[in-house]
């Protein structure tokens, strides 16, 4: 594929090149309700799952939980197997990513001992040139601190000029931060996650950046 104006891409995970099985998202976040005594809806699980920081912030405040118990209980609950054996790929995604003919890096919210055993599951591991996992050490998107580690491990020149594609603000945020341009690829109804996000440009599907990169 030709990468248009852009030397090397970045691209978001969760939501953006994979998804989970429905049904797996309601487990695992009704076992966190049962943690702090709640039940959540299915539309509370989807909010806290897909929902932008401030559509979570509403869930876990109508429900008493702070946020840093509510992820610590998430990280603790989730099984890298039961993970990777729930996700699969989006039909774009593949033809998508084996086109580019430029550096291709992965920033991620994932965490590093799920990132791992999803990418080995859906056989994509060796997709991409450098693997980014946002941690407190790197920093969380939209900060721009891993996606300028992304950029040092494509050892890319200055001069270069990238891109960063995701479903989430944060992802667009992340990109801006950096001074790179942030495509938005809307996965979801914006009825369902809360809001319309804002980017340079938005997509429903990736096969639009192969037909037009730039």
């Amino acid at each position: 594929m030709n990468s248009g104006d852009y030397d090397f891409w970045l691209l978001d995970l969760d939501g953006t090149l994979i998804d989970v099985e429905q049904q797996y998202i309601y487990d695992v976040m009704n076992t966190v309700g049962t943690r702090f005594g709640v039940g959540f809806s299915e539309w509370d699980a989807e909010q806290l799952w897909y929902g932008p920081s401030h559509s979570r912030a509403i869930v876990m405040d109508r429900h008493g939980i702070d946020p840093e118990p509510f992820w610590d209980a998430f990280h603790e609950i989730e099984a890298p197997e039961r993970r990777a054996a729930a996700s699969h790929l989006y039909p774009d995604t593949e033809p998508f990513v084996q086109a580019v003919d430029a550096p291709v890096g992965l920033v991620t919210h994932c965490q590093e001992f799920l990132t791992g055993p999803v990418l080995e599951r859906l056989g994509i591991a060796d997709w991409f040139d450098t693997i980014v996992c946002c941690s407190d050490e790197t920093g969380w998107k939209p900060d721009p601190g891993p996606v300028e580690l992304a950029i040092e491990q494509l050892d890319v020149s200055t001069e270069s000029s990238g891109v960063l594609v995701g479903d989430d603000p944060s992802d667009v945020g992340a990109a801006w931060n950096a001074g790179l341009t942030g495509i938005h690829i809307q996965r979801r109804s914006p009825n369902r996650v809360g809001q319309c996000v804002r980017g340079d440009r938005r997509i429903d599907s990736l096969t639009e950046l192969r037909e037009h990169p730039a």
